[in-house]
């Protein structure tokens, strides 16, 4: 059979253990004792000697349960002996006996425990105050009647109580069990969002600056064949384009794997970093670019997100917009930092457009709580405006 919570458990009930203890001592020490204050020295000196046995035995009962003092069994044998002790001194003690009761269904291990004790107890206080008594035809007194009554009273309601706490505890325990398998798939879908949300950046990462610059050098490797045998210096220069291209993707690669410092971008202000960017695009594609650089302040992470923002762009004015003239514009607004970037290409319809490039572009801002707007149709040419609120650089 289950056992009952041991003394360290019953300090969790708090307020009942302590109202308990409270009623124990008020109705049930305090008057027995005064009840043998006026009697003859041998009952009162054994009365209150009883009495005060039976409260340091509670009290050590109480004790810390890593150092025991008094097992809860050997107090409740004792218990029962000072209560046919004491019904002997008065005559009986019905009322000592009923107060007592709630420490058997308390400090028993079990119900089958608490009925065994409890009977000794109600059987010794019954036979203490018939032995002072002396044998009489009389025998139902009221001590006798109110101490049977009370242990049959305490049988039915100890059981009640033991086996709602059982259904009680049994399902704290069901929902403990659930609630440790709801947190143990919690974190499995923490953890799966975080891998997801890692690859994500990964992917992003990689489009930016390694697919970038792979096709890049797909690029220049065409026009430096095309240029080989024609034109020796438009070669070289296009081979020179290749090698700090793929330079810079090493770097880049390096910084993706851990084995570099983060971010892969040459210090400076964000001004002289696009500035940089739009030289090489100059260089490797002969458009025409006309460009309004700000210096503005802000930190590493936005300017990396203008940056990146700025090389998918003109990326993709490479790849698709047949464009002659870029125009970049870098400026700061009360309400934050804006970059445009338009082109005179052939246009395309953004609800239309697939591919990583603008997706990945609005998921950088969005993570800066940014916006990013591209306005563009067919013959019309193209404008990408990246705005980040100024709260965001503070």
């Amino acid at each position: 059979m289950k056992q009952r919570p041991q003394p360290d458990d019953r300090h969790s009930l708090g307020p009942l253990h302590l109202w308990n203890t409270i009623s124990w001592v008020v109705l049930g020490l305090l008057p027995t004792a005064v009840a043998v204050l006026d009697a003859a020295e041998a009952k009162k000196y054994g009365s209150l000697g009883l009495l005060a046995l039976i409260t340091l035995c509670y009290v050590l009962v109480l004790a810390p349960p890593r150092k025991p003092v008094l097992r809860p069994e050997v107090f409740l044998g004792l218990l029962a002996l000072v209560e046919g002790g004491v019904s002997y001194q008065l005559g009986g003690a019905a009322a000592f006996y009923i107060v007592s009761l709630p420490h058997f269904w308390i400090f028993a291990r079990n119900p089958r425990s608490s009925l065994v004790l409890s009977g000794l107890g109600a059987a010794a206080t019954v036979f203490g105050g018939t032995l002072r008594q002396g044998w009489s035809p009389q025998f139902l007194t009221g001590n006798v009647v109110f101490t049977v009554v009370a242990y049959g009273a305490g049988v039915v309601l100890g059981l009640w109580v033991h086996r709602f706490m059982s259904q009680s505890n049994a399902r704290a325990e069901q929902l403990a069990s659930e609630l440790h398998s709801a947190q143990e798939q919690l974190a499995e879908a923490y953890q799966r969002q975080g891998a997801a949300a890692e690859r994500e950046r990964i992917a992003r990462e990689i489009h930016d600056t390694l697919a970038q610059g792979f096709a890049s050098i797909i690029v220049l490797a065409e026009a430096a064949r095309d240029a080989n045998g024609t034109d020796a210096d438009t070669c070289d220069q296009q081979l020179l384009s290749i090698v700090r291209t793929a330079r810079e993707n090493f770097a880049e690669a390096r910084v993706l794997v851990g084995s570099a410092p983060q971010s892969g971008v040459a210090p400076g202000s964000v001004a002289t970093t696009l500035r940089r960017t739009l030289d090489r695009f100059i260089q490797d594609t002969g458009l025409t670019v006309t460009a309004d650089l700000a210096d503005v302040d802000c930190d590493q992470t936005t300017r990396i997100a203008l940056l990146r923002c700025t090389q998918e762009s003109l990326a993709n004015v490479r790849k698709h917009a047949a464009a002659t003239t870029v125009g970049v514009v870098l400026a700061r607004h009360p309400h934050g930092i804006e970059l445009e970037i338009t082109d005179d290409g052939r246009g395309f319809v953004p609800d239309e457009a697939q591919g990583f490039g603008l997706a990945g572009m609005r998921k950088r801002l969005a993570e800066l709580d940014g916006d990013f707007t591209v306005t563009s149709s067919l013959g019309d040419g193209t404008r990408i405006l990246a705005t980040i609120p100024t709260n965001s650089q503070d």
